[in-house]
């Protein structure tokens, strides 16, 4: 089987793009969409769904005066600004415009720029540094998260085709946090709230699709492990067929 029939990873020359804010929707109430432009956007390849994109936050003068020469990964001396990844929940080449959504959680360099963004300013970003290629080679697919997770599963539920099935859980603070995710795949998405429903539970009781199956897990570090445990001891899945990754974790003052 050659790499274009399996799932493969391919690499991106990481580029630092100052971008302006075009437009900024609220999608639920902790939900916001950043939409950015900008002539420094074009050549701009993100080709995995979940892809993840650096941005950048300046939180002192000194980080600011530096943001224009910085590169993420470079080992220069001085101050550096903040780093988050997101992934680019929609980039379209022909109007030059890139989304991202922000889960609008409380603290935290990304989420407190989010809460406060405004037509016309200004955000840093570099990569992504690479996609992870999963080709159109499954019957079916098991997508788990929690709102880090929604832009990366909302891709890959718009890339399914007719002919595939797709079995969503999402954890989400409360019912106003639910999104319409739209495929041509036929989806059956379970919506579940926190604190009156635990993620780990539901997912051992699943149903999962018939037929050759990817599944993806991306939620808190130490809950995606435990997921993923799941899945491979308890429901038997292929091991190579299964990604889970930690998008945040319980110590940190912000999420993906």
């Amino acid at each position: 089987m050659n790499s274009q029939q399996s799932i493969h990873r391919v690499s991106h020359e990481i580029k630092r793009r100052k971008l302006e804010v075009l437009r900024v929707t609220d999608l639920t109430p902790r939900m916001r969409r950043v939409t950015l432009h900008g002539h420094e956007l074009t050549g701009f390849i993100s080709l995995g769904t979940d892809d993840h994109v650096k941005l950048l936050f300046a939180t002192t003068p000194e980080e600011q005066a530096a943001l224009d020469n910085f590169m993420p990964g470079a080992n220069a001396d001085g101050p550096k600004p903040a780093m988050r990844d997101y992934t680019p929940r929609r980039y379209d080449a022909a109007s030059g415009e890139l989304d991202i959504d922000f889960v609008l959680h409380g603290d935290g360099p990304a989420a407190t720029w989010a809460a406060q963004a405004a037509v016309g300013q200004h955000l840093y970003i570099a990569g992504p540094r690479g996609s992870m290629i999963v080709p159109d080679m499954f019957d079916s697919y098991l997508l788990i998260g929690d709102e880090t997770a929604l832009p990366a599963i909302a891709r890959r539920l718009e890339e399914l085709p007719a002919n595939r099935r797709a079995q969503v859980v999402v954890e989400i603070e409360d019912a106003a946090e639910r999104q319409a995710l739209t495929s041509q795949a036929q989806v059956d998405v379970i919506w579940v709230l926190r604190g009156e429903q635990s993620l780990l539970d539901v997912t051992r009781q699943l149903t999962l699709p018939q037929g050759s199956l990817y599944a993806w897990v991306a939620t808190e570090s130490a809950l995606s492990r435990k997921v993923r445990r799941v899945l491979l001891d308890e429901f038997k899945l292929d091991e190579a067929a299964v990604k889970a990754a930690g998008y945040w974790r319980l110590a940190d003052t912000d999420e993906e």
